[in-house]
């Protein structure tokens, strides 16, 4: 893969890797991002003239809607090489299979009829690349009753029985679900669509030939309920965000923001009563044994409230650590950017992009002591490698190049 401004020549892990990436918005980028970072070239094939739908997702740069400037594009998309093609005009569909005939790895997110009437199966596929391993990112997967039906995040928070626990500790058990925050639902499906191309592609170098991965977007979700979803069909009891006596469930203000702490043991709990100075309320008999501290948890909880609300949330954390007991502030984006621990950790870092100027960008949740992770290039302007793609590796010339932008195949 070519080296971005900055990048070392350090070999990577997944520098042997091949991917061809036909998707958007989060689940399927995210997926081949986590590949990229590790040195995978990734080709990340995006629809003439529109391109990503992420490219229209704020927030933007400087409020300024510009395709080149939404900030989700731009982290999502980071080490990879931008073509533009549509693969359901003819020249287009063609080139793709071109570009998926020397690839390792195809990742895609498109509806299973639609990629059968394109001739895009992994039993076409295969065909021409028996070591492709075939990535497909679906709603419901390729199966069942459900597999051509759409669904975004917030569907699939309700479809995968996430949702239903939402809010936590609800005081009110008739008030609607709601989704977790952010995209995690979608990233979690990138990685473990990755996760599981990892897997493909060991085993692919082992025996040469490839497998065809049915990620179902719901399923993953699922496997993420855990206990809540095995005490159905075990016991058959339905959970729900029905509040239960469980000693400081939630989150507590404090005096510039809010702290999440827990005292679970003995241990910890008498140390916690330590920092708060031994208070008389501590003293009371129901509070001496742990299962009736969680018992009692609407009477402990409020005194411990009342002794942080005045108290600075970093403050309580530092004094709190220190004692061992389980502490941590509920950080905005200002804190999490200005934390000495990720500072010290070397956790974000920056990168030059033609159009959004040097940008400060979460970094990798690893360390690798042999292959270190970098951030080589910038996310790709719309049809930023055309040239260098279909002309350098696919030998096509600029004349040809020419006649097949004409007729919007690329």
């Amino acid at each position: 893969m070519p080296e971005g401004k900055g990048c070392t020549m350090t070999e990577k892990c997944l520098s042997h890797l091949r991917v061809v990436e036909y998707s958007e918005m989060v689940a399927g980028p995210y997926c081949t991002k986590l590949l990229a970072d590790l040195g995978a070239e990734v080709v990340k094939i995006e629809l003439p003239n529109t391109g990503d739908e992420a490219r229209r997702r704020g927030p933007f740069l400087r409020d300024n809607p510009d395709r080149e400037l939404s900030g989700l594009f731009l982290y999502l998309n980071t080490n990879k090489l931008g073509v533009t093609l549509n693969p359901e005009l003819p020249d287009g569909n063609t080139i793709l299979k071109q570009l998926i005939a020397s690839a390792d790895v195809f990742v895609h997110d498109k509806a299973p009829v639609l990629m059968e009437s394109l001739g895009l199966t992994y039993e076409h596929l295969s065909v021409l690349n028996r070591r492709l391993v075939m990535v497909s990112i679906t709603p419901f997967g390729q199966t069942g009753p459900y597999r051509d039906y759409k669904a975004f995040d917030l569907n699939l928070y309700q479809a995968g029985g996430e949702g239903y626990l939402l809010p936590i500790q609800s005081p009110d058990p008739f008030r609607e679900p709601v989704r977790g925050g952010g995209l995690t639902g979608e990233c979690i499906c990138g990685l473990s669509a990755a996760a599981a191309a990892l897997a493909a592609t060991f085993s692919q170098s082992a025996t040469g030939i490839g497998q065809h991965l049915d990620i179902s977007r719901q399923e993953v979700l699922m496997t993420m309920v855990q206990l809540e979803l095995a005490m159905f069909p075990n016991v058959g009891y339905v959970r729900n965000r029905l509040k239960r006596p469980l000693l400081m469930a939630l989150p507590m203000q404090c005096r510039d923001g809010y702290i999440m702490l827990s005292a679970l043991g003995n241990r910890e709990w008498n140390d916690l009563v330590q920092f708060m100075n031994n208070p008389a309320w501590s003293n009371d008999e129901r509070f001496e044994l742990w299962l009736n501290r969680h018992l009692y948890g609407d009477k402990i909880t409020p005194h411990v409230e009342d002794f942080v609300r005045d108290r600075c949330k970093h403050e309580l954390f530092h004094g709190l650590q220190a004692r061992a007991v389980a502490a941590a502030p509920a950080n905005t984006s200002e804190d999490a950017v200005k934390s000495e621990q990720l500072r010290a950790r070397g956790f974000f870092t920056e990168v030059d992009h033609p159009r959004a100027g040097r940008l400060k960008y979460p970094g990798a949740p690893y360390k690798m002591s042999r292959t270190p992770w970098q951030a080589c290039r910038a996310a790709p302007l719309l049809g930023e490698h055309n040239e260098l793609i279909y002309e350098g590796r696919l030998g096509y010339t600029i004349s040809e190049l020419a006649v097949l932008r004409q007729n919007g195949a690329i």
